[in-house]
């Protein structure tokens, strides 16, 4: 509470209650969680995900193509029918909300701000409208999908959103190509829509999750399992003080022994958390010869790690949403897209709409 001087026209601060209450009010009266037909499968994609604009795209190691090329490469494999894909809505300014401070919004109206968090320099440059769509629209269409998921999630056992997984940005700091928080947004959505109240975050991209980590510091509610290359961005101590499960790898870390220590890791998490929800941020940046995560993890690992996860969260019976986040080698598209075409190969996903065969 304010501790100004009342009088009669001092407008107090919103209590801890009247701030879950605007925020239970804004979730509810979203439209991003919306009915989706059987006739589609819980894999969520937009053209609007990738950013294209001027070759800017290319001054950042990030693949910002890599989300179509996924879903190309799955329908030109005959895995996924184009028909069969949702696509979200994208988040308001209400909808973010949700997490994000007013000021922090506001502060994405400097096109030189968005420039530091997406770590593109030249982007400071443009006028902010170009930003907005060229850049903003993208990652908010993606926030959307990340929320969406958990619905999804929840019906069908299943929900990759094939984008999101922002882990670096909080709800009032963004950083590190994250530039809203969609994992907080998606698990605050389920508290409230979804009825559930354990969530799991199981984060394997090779960059600590340093955003959902402050967001959910004080939140007994979340379970973190985080997997990280401790030598690498962001070094975030503080954050690492709020990780419930930090299982730490080092560069040059070969396949093998990552997943023998992810083995152990989910052992561990499943004797210490009986989650209803399971958000799995499956970064690609641990691929061997990628130039940031610095690990040394092949095409196949990757396929074995997303496996492991998956019957990790199907043997319990938990609704998982998989998010795609880091990966900054070209090769990266394909290897996620073989890697879903494994989980439907084993009966893990089904990547076949209701209507019939693909």
């Amino acid at each position: 509470m304010s501790t100004a001087p009342s009088s009669s026209t001092a407008v107090p601060s919103p209590t801890a209650t009247d701030a879950e209450t605007l925020r239970r009010n804004r979730i509810m009266s979203s439209k991003l969680y919306f009915d989706v037909p059987l006739s589609k499968v819980p894999l969520i994609y937009s053209p609007s995900y990738d950013i294209a604009f001027l070759g800017i795209e290319k001054l950042h190691p990030f693949d910002s193509s890599k989300w179509g090329r996924i879903c190309r490469f799955l329908i030109a494999g005959g895995v996924l029918d184009n028909k069969c894909i949702v696509e979200p809505q994208e988040a308001t300014k209400d909808d973010l909300l949700v997490v994000h401070s007013e000021s922090y919004l506001n502060s994405l109206k400097s096109s030189s701000t968005v420039s530091i968090i997406i770590e593109v320099p030249p982007v400071a440059l443009l006028p902010n409208c170009l930003v907005q769509q060229k850049v903003l629209h993208p990652f908010r269409k993606q926030v959307g999908g990340s929320i969406l998921a958990a619905k999804l999630a929840k019906e069908r056992g299943w929900a990759i959103n094939v984008g999101g997984g922002f882990h670096h940005c909080s709800g009032d700091k963004g950083g590190g190509f994250c530039v809203y928080a969609d994992i907080s947004l998606c698990i605050h959505y389920a508290f409230v829509q979804l009825y559930i109240s354990r969530v799991m975050i199981i984060d394997l991209d090779a960059h600590q999750g340093n955003g959902h980590e402050k967001d959910f510091s004080d939140d007994r509610r979340v379970y973190i399992l985080d997997m990280y290359n401790p030598e690498i961005y962001p070094f975030d101590y503080e954050a690492r003080r709020y990780i419930s499960q930090k299982v730490e790898v080092a560069s040059g870390t070969a396949t093998d022994e990552y997943l023998a220590k992810l083995d152990e890791a989910l052992k561990v998490a499943g004797r210490m958390f009986d989650p209803e929800l399971v958000v799995y941020n499956a970064g690609t940046d641990i691929l061997d010869g990628d130039p940031l995560g610095r690990l040394k993890i092949s095409p196949d690992g990757i396929t074995r790690r997303d496996e492991k996860v998956f019957r990790f969260a199907r043997e319990r019976n938990i609704p998982l949403v998989m998010l795609t986040s880091g990966g900054y080698m070209k090769s990266s598209a394909r290897v996620i897209a073989d890697s879903i075409e494994n989980l439907s190969k084993k009966g893990l996903i089904d990547v076949v709409g209701s209507s019939g065969k693909v």
